[in-house]
This record gives structure tokens, C-alpha cells and sequence, in this order.
């Protein structure tokens, strides 16, 4: 059967659902969820970031069926289900709409998604109500935050912009100090090194996995994991090469 490859497709359900080529990362995923709580991640674009927050979403939802014949399927409790918080900077249209508008709208459509309503008006105090009245209804929050440097990356060449973009997140992730009695798991990833941005001066407990050797190969493909999986296509390449540099 000809294998099919997830090229592009960073949801972790549908590449199951649809048979896409995985390779198993939920060994790492466990050690991860099971030894710690709060966790930061730096890597450049296209190295599988999304679709680790998208397979830790899947699991914190308790969605059994689509870790089938993976490493996990028997060592996690899926009774234990989590109300999962999931924002992507890569997907909130601050460009078109304004940084502190689109985080508005965001949390208008995740408050509508986990059927609460606001009382506070403005998107940092939103943040927080967000987080305890999900918490204290559901349970523990799982939070995952991908690309949250985004806004300040794209405007490299706008200072002033990238300033004001700073000051909104600053203000964003500043509820997330208190927030802790009402979080299970935050997990944040980025381009950029969060302590190097100053956009998290309240938030100290941040364990930075990005030159972390245990968790070096938690996204992405090893050298390994490409000979083992990709093993066909490696030696058809090696023999298309050959035959280009004979001819």
C-alpha cells in the first residue's frame, strides 16, 4: 500500500483519521504530560510545533480512538478527560483586524466553544475569566498557545507596531501568573526565545525545553526515525540520483 504523507496538515486527528504517515511521538508526549505542567518550546517554522500541541489537545480530550496502535494507547487513563484552551497567533487575523481585536475575537469564539459568557469587556481580564469559569466547571485547564511571537516576528521591520504588539501580549499572558490553581498543562511554542522578548516577566516557572536533549526529538524526524519509516523512498531517490549522475 502506498504510503500517504501529511505534507502541510497539522491537525494530529486527521492524519490519523485519513491514514497519513505518523511517526510515533506519544512516548515522548507522555513523559512529558506525566513529569511536568509547564513547558516552552523554540523552533523554526515547519518543524512540527502545531501538530505536537494538536496531538496533546487530541489527548487531553480523552479522544481514544485516534491514538489506536500507538505507543500511549494503553498507558494513559482516558477516563481523565481536560477542557482544552488551544490558541494559534498563526490563525487570529491581527494583520487585517489589529492585535488586541483579534484576541477579542479569539476569546469571543472560545467563550461561545465552551458555552460561558463574559462579564469583564477587555481581552486581558476575558483571558482570565475564560480560564476559571472553564476551570471551575470542567476542570483543570489544559492551555496550548502556538506561535505566540508571531505578532512581533512579522513586524521586524515595523518597531513601532511590533512595540504596541509587545505591550497587548505582555498584558495577555500576565493573567496567566495567578492562573495556576486553575491549570493541569500550558504548553507554548514559538520561534523566538520567550526570555529574550520580555513579554513574560510574571511568568517564571516556564521550564524551556528547547535545548532540552530528552525532548530534542519530540516534533520533527531524526535521522533514525527517516531511515526506518522512509527507508523505500530513500533508496528510490539514492538510485534516481545515480542514474541522473551517469547519464
Amino acid at each position: 500500500m502506498k504510503k500517504k504523507y501529511p505534507i502541510g496538515i497539522q491537525d494530529f486527528k486527521k492524519i490519523r483519521e485519513n491514514d497519513y504517515l505518523y511517526v510515533d511521538k506519544t512516548q515522548k508526549v507522555f513523559d512529558l504530560v506525566t513529569q511536568g505542567n509547564y513547558y516552552f518550546l523554540s523552533r523554526p517554522r515547519r518543524f512540527g510545533k502545531s501538530l505536537l500541541l494538536s496531538t496533546l489537545k487530541y489527548l487531553f480530550k480523552g479522544e481514544k480512538s485516534i491514538f489506536e496502535g500507538l505507543w500511549i494507547e494503553d498507558q494513559w487513563d482516558w477516563q481523565q478527560k481536560h477542557p482544552v484552551i488551544h490558541i494559534s497567533f498563526s490563525s487570529i487575523g491581527y494583520k487585517t483586524q489589529g492585535l488586541e481585536t483579534a484576541l477579542t475575537r479569539k476569546l469571543q469564539g472560545l467563550a461561545t466553544e465552551h458555552h460561558i459568557t463574559f462579564d469583564e469587556k477587555v481581552y486581558d481580564q476575558q483571558f482570565r475569566e475564560l480560564i476559571q469559569k472553564v476551570a471551575k466547571r470542567d476542570g483543570k485547564v489544559v492551555l496550548l498557545i502556538d506561535e505566540y511571537d508571531k505578532p512581533l516576528i512579522d513586524y521586524m521591520d515595523n518597531l513601532e507596531q511590533a512595540e504596541a504588539n509587545r505591550s497587548v501580549l505582555k498584558n495577555f499572558y500576565s493573567v496567566l501568573k495567578d492562573s495556576d490553581p486553575f491549570l493541569r498543562f500550558f504548553f507554548i511554542t514559538g520561534v523566538s526565545k520567550f526570555s529574550r522578548v520580555s513579554i513574560f516577566s510574571d511568568l517564571n516557572n516556564l521550564n524551556d525545553l528547547t535545548m532540552s536533549h530528552k525532548y530534542d526529538d519530540i516534533c520533527g524526524y531524526t535521522q533514525a526515525e527517516l531511515t526506518s519509516n522512509f527507508a523505500s523512498e530513500i533508496t528510490a531517490i539514492g538510485a534516481s540520483d545515480s542514474i541522473l549522475n551517469n547519464s
